[in-house]
């Protein structure tokens, strides 16, 4: 079972995806468009790769709380739900546009690479996160105590 990975943008959504066992993000392409010919292209990358889910970026504020584009998100995973037999879900991904700017900036890419490929690492990074947090068994609280 595949998963894809979208990173939600103004002028461009980056596509991740997951290898078969949802373990591995990796970068795929960056879809740009209106934003119905954009949720077409993601459904067909989702149905190309067998994804069975669809992980939107939701940019929440550093406090946590929701902002406008946390509300465009929340409106453009509604309407791909429609669009697709994928369940699709939002994940928080405070800052991965911000990582995947370092991370190539350390990579000595040039400011045009680097511009052609954040959307995709950023939506890589936000799949990875939520691969992780699937992966992780849950801690079992010993006898006594309460738990977090």
């Amino acid at each position: 079972m595949s998963i894809l990975g979208v990173d939600f943008g103004l002028k461009r959504f980056g596509i991740a995806f997951s290898n078969d066992s949802a373990t591995i993000a990796f970068p795929g392409s960056v879809v740009t468009g209106t934003e119905a010919e954009c949720i077409r292209r993601i459904a067909k990358e989702a149905e190309a790769h067998r994804a069975a889910e669809i992980v939107v970026g939701l940019p929440k504020n550093m406090n946590g709380t929701d902002g406008d584009m946390s509300n465009r998100v929340k409106a453009f995973a509604v309407k791909l739900r429609q669009a697709t037999p994928a369940k699709v879900v939002t994940w928080d991904e405070r800052l991965t546009s911000v990582q995947a700017t370092r991370a190539m900036c350390r990579g000595d890419l040039s400011r045009k690479q680097r511009k052609a490929r954040v959307d995709s690492m950023a939506a890589q990074l936000m799949l990875q996160s939520y691969l992780d947090s699937k992966s992780k068994p849950p801690q079992e609280v010993p006898p006594g105590e309460d738990g977090p």
